[in-house]
């Protein structure tokens, strides 16, 4: 048994051979650590506390999820830290139910089919409003380099962060990344006035059988005009279908989604109703309202439930940890 600290590299093509969840990629995001089991299977995780917060289950062939996830069990006994895991898939749920840990649904996840995607009839008119309105005022769309346009990208990440207030953080890990060694994997759409960037969206790869990708990250000068947003996906999914993608995933929402019917047999009730009351008040948490209503405006072609798992019983210190982990408090 190792646990390799910074092995990014592994993890991703680990990631690109198993990753079932959409996500994944995001599992490679700066400042996370890697524990490698004997076989090769990977889980990514940060520390916060006496707690490993692990992100999206285990890489590894389906043969060895069980015994990679038993490993890092031991390890994290080995350093006196206990395991809670966010951005569970349904399957990857019940193997870490069947390992004793206490499983709850935390939200859903969003994908549009883009075989099947269009932006035609009534259903979409206000979308297709907002875009064309966006474009009359002078927006072009265009696909570039993150280094040709980096500096530009951080003014507008600047800008976006002062306007939600002097005391809001942003958020991490559950979230995309733009720079680093992992920016050759991802795609940036950024919209221009004049030639000047005002706004951008980021994709990062998707694995998997709904293989395509991940709608990770979007930013915009606060003063632009409505639809900029709407405008630079629009534009990615045109350049996706016609690269014949099949899968645009708009990624995991907390709090959305919830059904006492998805539920585990090793779920804690209390920990339910606890999610279910950061659905109805949570919004100062989290702004699950506004990333739901933005998700479901495209019309997703599926919603998955994901989960989050507890060693042992659910605790609250590790629902803390979480939150403090992604900055949402």
């Amino acid at each position: 048994m190792k646990s390799s600290q910074g092995n990014a590299e592994t993890a991703l093509q680990a990631i690109q051979k198993y990753g079932r969840n959409p996500s994944s990629f995001l599992a490679v995001n700066e400042g996370n650590e890697f524990f490698e089991g004997n076989e090769g299977g990977v889980v990514a995780y940060r520390r916060a506390g006496r707690y490993f917060i692990q992100f999206g289950g285990v890489f590894a062939e389906e043969n060895q999820h069980r015994a990679t996830l038993q490993e890092f069990q031991r390890y994290a006994r080995e350093q006196r830290h206990r395991i809670v895991c966010i951005q569970l898939q349904r399957e990857d749920a019940e193997l870490y139910a069947a390992e004793g840990f206490t499983v709850n649904q935390v939200g859903a996840s969003y994908s549009v089919h883009l075989p099947e995607f269009t932006l035609k009839g009534t259903r979409f008119m206000k979308l297709r409003n907002k875009i064309s309105r966006a474009k009359r005022s002078g927006l072009e769309v265009r696909e570039v380099h993150h280094a040709d346009v980096g500096s530009r990208i951080g003014e507008i990440d600047e800008a976006w962060l002062r306007s939600k207030g002097k005391h809001v953080k942003e958020i991490e890990f559950l979230v995309g990344q733009i720079g680093g060694a992992a920016q050759q994997h991802r795609r940036l759409f950024v919209g221009l006035i004049e030639e000047k960037p005002v706004a951008y969206v980021s994709y990062s790869p998707a694995y998997g059988e709904r293989s395509g990708w991940l709608h990770d990250l979007s930013r915009r000068l606060p003063d632009v005009m409505p639809g900029v947003m709407e405008a630079i996906n629009s534009a990615a999914i045109e350049q996706f279908i016609s690269e014949d993608a099949q899968w645009l995933h708009f990624g995991f929402t907390p709090f959305t989604g919830l059904d006492p019917a998805l539920e585990l047999p090793r779920s804690s009730p209390l920990t339910g109703k606890f999610m279910r009351l950061l659905a109805e008040k949570g919004e100062a948490v989290y702004p699950a309202a506004s990333q739901l209503t933005y998700k479901e405006k495209w019309g997703p072609h599926l919603v998955l439930p994901e989960y989050l798992a507890f060693q042992g019983r659910a605790r609250f210190g590790a629902i803390w940890q979480i939150l403090r982990v992604t900055k949402s408090i």
